[in-house]
């Protein structure tokens, strides 16, 4: 089979994969469409939204529906690194009389990992996990553990609550390849979550993909190729988030830090994938726009005026594509 014709397949794929969770969720199109493309491009997405938007069971579906191992996380302050990990136990071999150290495996040993409130542990359990993100693999007394394919992280945080929280640095927010803002549903859809989800009888997914199919999807979309006025595009937009002596319009006068060049290579594999998703076998300007804000949303470092101003990054980075 030839990449097109994989390319064509795989859409096909991605219509029923909607279908089947729109069967449980109700809106957020939107997000779910974003968290495909960062899945399918190899990348983590950050999910920011006040409590009761369905987030833990919009992840739960989506690992149901491409038949892929799920576990949830909930961070809290006294969360330790073993906790997510793993840790060695003793165990007594009854053959020798012997002890032995075992391994036994943490949650991040799953295809989708759900780290539920991430901004409520310590730093030290925080790396523990962006490691696992970046390396894909886990070391413990000597010994690497390599993850499964694929593995896919999503972290919520909630934008209300601001006590008890160690907020994530700047550094480690860069390995998360979308930040994904989820709103409250319209009148019509909250109607219909009431409706839904008050009746006793649950809404049962079909698998669509496996891990394997998602594993070739995912070789398939780094082989999507992409025209250098595509990629030019995609570093235009990044650079012109770095306030400097040419810099005009909201950048001059609202950001302290730019992107750096990871944002780069996510506008385009995000564009690839997105292209690759709707059955297109090239991207364009169009697909690195529709996912520019939410690559470059918790990359762009605002100063007070833009905070006194009500300025937010959505509107920057809307501003600087305009001027593009």
């Amino acid at each position: 089979m030839s990449d097109v014709q994989q390319v064509e397949r795989l859409a096909s794929n991605i219509s029923s994969v909607k279908a089947e969770i729109a069967k449980v969720i109700i809106g957020q199109s939107d997000v779910v469409d974003q968290l495909l493309i960062s899945l399918f491009a190899r990348g983590h997405c950050l999910l920011v939204g006040v409590p009761g938007l369905a987030k833990t069971l919009l992840i739960r579906t989506l690992a149901s529906t491409l038949d892929l191992s799920f576990r949830r996380v909930q961070f809290t302050p006294d969360l330790m690194p073993a906790d997510i990990t793993g840790t060695e136990i003793i165990e007594d071999d009854r053959s020798t009389g012997r002890k032995a150290f075992r391994f036994v495996k943490g949650p991040v040993f799953a295809n989708i990992v759900l780290a539920d409130e991430i901004n409520r542990t310590p730093p030290k359990t925080q790396a523990a996990l962006l490691e696992a993100m970046q390396e894909h693999s886990v070391t413990a007394a000597g010994t690497t553990y390599q993850l499964d394919k694929p593995f896919f992280v999503l972290a919520t945080q909630n934008p209300i609550e601001q006590e008890g929280t160690y907020p994530l640095p700047e550094a480690q927010l860069d390995r998360f390849m979308f930040n994904l803002q989820l709103d409250y549903p319209s009148f019509d859809e909250e109607v219909e979550v009431v409706r839904t989800t008050t009746d006793e009888r649950p809404a049962l997914v079909n698998h669509v993909m496996g891990a394997a199919d998602i594993t070739a999807a995912q070789d398939l979309v780094r082989r999507v190729p992409v025209a250098d006025n595509v990629v030019r595009h995609a570093v235009n937009v990044v650079r012109a988030t770095r306030p400097d002596a040419t810099s005009t319009g909201l950048v001059k006068q609202y950001i302290s830090y730019g992107a750096g060049p990871r944002a780069s290579q996510y506008l385009v594999l995000g564009a690839k994938s997105r292209a690759a998703l709707s059955g297109r076998f090239s991207p364009s300007i169009d697909d690195v726009n529709a996912v520019a804000v939410s690559v470059l949303r918790h990359r762009i470092v605002t100063n007070y005026a833009a905070e006194a101003d009500g300025i937010g990054t959505q509107a920057i980075v809307a501003d600087i594509i305009r001027g593009i």
